[in-house]
């Protein structure tokens, strides 16, 4: 099913409030129709009691035609009373408007017409006055009869179509709200559970790869929404990271291998070399020794080849590293291969909180290595007089600086990334999880290196240590 997360979240409360939709729309329509009966009932209330007008005026007007019949005289007031109780049957009768069968409009003209002949200014014709008063009484008589009928009629229906109305209401609304909640419900638990289920597999696979079981979850097959992206994302997140713990793995093989090697030389080799120069020595101080003098350049170039060894052995595992920590490290690096004649000027700085860390001897290893390959790069490459070296912590950071003066250097030019060094530091970097970065010197030339890398872990660790 191809519905994305977000869709899925919102198909129950979407579908709840469709069914509630047209349940408003239902209700909407059955009272609309209600509502056309109430106006049929209003209009036939509004021609019951214009009729009932007409029909008193027209009343009044045959009595006052029957006396002046009987004086044979009609006064002036009594021919206007005449022409005001004709006037009013004509208004009443023009408020009657034509609905249904009950007053059709041929039928309600022809009473307009006779409301009309009750009017004495079309003639004071006495006998003719009685008998469209007669006939317009008797047409109204009848549809006052008819009205009146179908008034009570309308009435026991509304009353019935109320009732009806309100039962099939109520029936409809428990029905439709009673689907709407099972559908929300079942819509909800389907997929609430679909998506629970993925999500807590993610999380178990999560854990796991926290927990150092770095086996990634099945990949699927196509992308449909948002927890299957999650999920690539975490395999893609996996595979690399089994990649950056192989490359971690291979440097720490690597430095075990040179510690041994660096064993193995000061055990073996170092220690065959100084018997070799002891001997030398003897032999070289002997009275009777014919050869002393190249005994004594022997002895001169048998040491330089030990210092070179012990050298070696330093670049391979230095022992200060292990005895004294990183910065001692460091700094004595920095006296033995960066003073003398034609070498720039250093200075160099450590954090004394540095040592507290607890930082694990990988770490100390590719920090010691970075440091020594940046001021290598600086002494070979920069052509600077002054160079400065820092190793501070700044907030959760531990930071490893190195700042000279020199020519300039910005490795996101095209061509200066190129040099193993650079791959080495950043490889390096990379295996302790550190970034590192090249900018601008704060002196008028040069370049600044800075390798950054989170010490939360182990700052958390001090301050519990700290309070136990």
């Amino acid at each position: 099913m191809r519905i994305t997360v977000k869709h899925q979240v919102l198909l129950a409360p979407a579908l709840v409030l469709l069914l509630l939709t047209m349940l408003l729309a239902f209700m909407q329509f059955t009272y609309w129709d209600l509502s056309v009966k109430r106006r049929e009932a209003k209009a036939l209330g509004t021609a019951f009691i214009s009729l009932a007008e007409a029909d008193l005026a027209s009343r009044r007007q045959q009595r006052l035609l029957l006396q002046i019949s009987r004086l044979g005289v009609a006064e002036k007031n009594e021919l206007q009373a005449m022409a005001s109780l004709a006037d009013l049957a004509a208004n009443a009768v023009a408020r009657i408007e034509p609905f249904g069968e009950l007053v059709k409009p041929l039928k309600l003209e022809h009473l307009r017409d006779l409301a009309a002949d009750l009017s004495p200014a079309n003639g004071v014709d006495i006998e003719l006055l009685l008998t469209a008063v007669t006939q317009f009484r008797s047409e109204v008589k009848e549809l006052t009869n008819l009205t009146s009928v179908q008034r009570h009629k309308l009435r026991d229906l509304h009353t019935r179509d109320i009732d009806e109305l309100v039962e099939r209401t109520a029936l409809v609304m428990i029905l439709v709200v009673g689907i709407a909640i099972l559908v929300g419900i079942v819509l909800s638990l389907y997929f609430g559970r679909r998506i629970l289920s993925r999500i807590q597999a993610l999380s178990t696979a999560a854990g796991r790869i926290a927990a150092g079981e770095l086996e990634p979850p099945a990949a699927p097959e196509r992308i449909d929404d948002e927890l299957d992206a999650l999920t690539l994302s975490i395999n893609l997140m996996t595979r690399r990271l089994i990649q950056v713990v192989g490359t971690e793995k291979l440097f720490e093989g690597a430095e075990e291998e040179r510690r041994r090697i660096a064993m193995d030389l000061h055990d073996q080799t170092l220690a065959d070399l100084s018997s070799i120069l002891r001997d030398l020595q003897g032999f070289a101080v002997a009275s009777d020794n014919p050869c002393r003098l190249q005994a004594q350049e022997l002895e001169g170039d048998l040491t330089r080849a030990m210092s070179n060894l012990r050298d070696i052995m330093n670049n391979l595992h230095p022992q200060t590293l292990d005895i004294l920590g990183l910065g001692a490290a460091l700094e004595a690096h920095l006296g033995q291969q960066c003073e003398g004649d034609g070498l720039p000027q250093y200075h160099y700085y450590c954090d004394e909180r540095i040592a507290g860390l607890g930082l694990s001897r990988l770490q100390q290893l590719a920090l010691y290595r970075i440091g020594i390959e940046a001021i290598s790069n600086v002494i070979q490459h920069a052509a600077a007089g002054r160079f400065e070296v820092g190793l501070e912590l700044r907030g959760s950071q531990l930071v490893l600086s190195v700042e000279d003066n020199g020519r300039g250097f910005v490795p996101s030019v095209p061509g200066n990334d190129r040099g193993r060094g650079l791959n080495n530091l950043r490889e390096r970097a990379r295996a302790i999880g550190a970034d590192v970065e090249w900018q601008g010197s704060r002196f008028s030339s040069g370049t600044r290196f800075d390798l950054r890398l989170s010490v939360a872990a182990q700052l958390d660790t001090e301050y519990l240590r700290g309070d136990g």
